[in-house]
């Protein structure tokens, strides 16, 4: 898949994403899993949502 999410748009997924979870296992709620979406697509550097509207939040070489 193609990189479409720059540095800085992984790294508040991946704090969102940290935070969801936390709060999920503080609150003993499955809910929490919901947290594992927003921190694997900081981890692949891809978010599916942005390639049909053709986004990319990554600088150009």
């Amino acid at each position: 898949m193609k990189k479409n999410m720059g540095k800085t748009d992984r790294w508040v997924r991946g704090i969102i994403g940290l935070a969801i979870i936390a709060t999920g296992i503080y609150f003993q709620s499955w809910w929490g899993l919901i947290g594992i979406i927003p921190l694997a697509t900081s981890l692949i550097s891809t978010c599916p949502l942005y390639l049909p509207l053709g986004l990319s939040t990554r600088k150009a070489k």
